[in-house]
């Protein structure tokens, strides 16, 4: 090696291999680093591989494509079926909301008609002119079984609702005269709702209005409900909603696609007075006494109009308060329940600690070398050794 002139076999070596100093692109490497870059190759790897993630990412498949382009379409199909207008001043929303405020003392006091006032947890709906039933009311759920109450079960639209808000729309050509015999407030709390639905075609002709007060909020269409806990998913379209605004409703985004309230887009109090007009071919209920609790002995079912078949009302729902602070305490889960439940069932030694199921889970009992307990009645409980395994 000295008569070559190298004093380092490395430097012998490495002019023998020049290709390796430029190969694939590296560049000269310190002789001490590590050929596999910084113990551990974090920061180094993690770079790599989010370039790598980026290069991907950068061309969708043609299945995303695909399902983009469906969604894009979906979109432009709701937008289709929306008209938006704002008619309503600041000084005239406020007007309107002292009614609404009016409504909401006198149903309090328990001035209206029995169905005339729905309430729901951080929600209260206010039938005016023409009432029907829904939801959880109805023994059989599902789109085609909603039906209108008995004329005369709801009160008759407020005068207010015609000279301030029919009479507007009207002027501005949004409605013609007289097509509005039917009003409904919903009045929302703060964390309030209303879930996935469609208008029932088999009552209500189109187009759907509804007028906005007390807060912005928003629509959302096509959206799907899970509940225990609560979850909505993505929309196909988020239609903001500004106070004084008017929202009209047909064609697609009125009979083909679900819309909603989601909680996360009530975060102040929020009214709609949505305006329709009933089909004259809409299926009525025929009995008055639709409660149970007034219904004789041995009746057991409610007549419909237009169908051959019999189906039973369920009783309505108790008049309860919409509490504002609801939305602010915490829920009572399932595992709570289940708490409760075995806090009565087994033994004292083998209950659950006292920390609820939202803050802290704790194993109800522990591993100890001895155990000696009183019984209830003051005899002395049975030792128990424990062994370790």
């Amino acid at each position: 090696m000295a008569g070559s002139g190298y004093k380092d076999l490395r430097e012998k070596l490495k002019s023998m291999m020049p290709y390796r100093d430029n190969y694939k692109g590296n560049s000269l490497r310190d002789p001490t680093e590590s050929p596999y870059g910084a113990v551990g190759g974090g920061a180094a790897a993690a770079e790599r591989k989010r370039k790598y993630h980026e290069d991907s990412d950068s061309e969708p498949s043609d299945y995303e494509e695909e399902q983009q382009q469906k969604e894009e379409e979906e979109a432009r199909k709701v937008k289709s079926g929306i008209r938006q207008l704002r008619l309503f001043s600041p000084d005239e929303c406020a007007k309107i909301e002292a009614r609404i405020e009016d409504v909401v003392s006198r149903a309090e006091k328990g001035l209206y008609k029995e169905h005339t006032v729905d309430r729901a947890p951080l929600r209260n709906k206010y039938f005016f002119g023409e009432g029907y039933t829904y939801g959880s009311q109805l023994q059989r759920r599902g789109p085609g079984q909603e039906r209108l109450y008995p004329q005369g079960e709801v009160d008759a639209i407020p005068e207010w609702v015609h000279d301030l808000v029919i009479r507007k729309l009207v002027e501005h050509r949004v409605i013609p005269e007289g097509f509005v015999n039917s009003a409904v407030i919903n009045d929302y709390q703060p964390g309030g709702c209303i879930v996935s639905h469609v208008d029932p075609i088999h009552i209500f002709e189109r187009p759907i209005v509804s007028v906005s007060f007390f807060s912005d909020s928003a629509l959302c269409f096509g959206c799907k409900f899970q509940f225990k806990p609560i979850r909505v998913s993505e929309p196909v379209l988020f239609l903001p909603v500004r106070r004084g605004s008017v929202t009209v409703l047909s064609g697609y985004a009125a009979d083909e696609i679900t819309h909603c309230i989601r909680p996360q887009d009530i975060k102040e109090r929020r009214a709609v007075i949505i305006l329709r007009k009933t089909r004259l071919d809409a299926p009525r209920l025929e009995t008055k006494s639709l409660s149970s609790s007034v219904l004789p002995p041995g009746y057991t079912s409610d007549r419909l109009s237009g169908s051959n078949r019999d189906q039973i009302l369920k009783p309505k729902r108790s008049h309860r308060k919409a509490d504002p602070d609801a939305a602010h305490r915490p829920r009572i889960l399932e595992m709570d329940k289940e708490e409760n439940r075995r806090s009565v069932l087994l033994p004292k030694h083998r209950r659950r600690s006292n920390f609820s199921s939202e803050n802290y889970w704790r194993r109800s009992y522990e591993y100890t070398e001895d155990y000696d307990e009183e019984e209830e009645d003051g005899s002395p409980a049975r030792k128990v050794k424990m062994r370790r395994h």
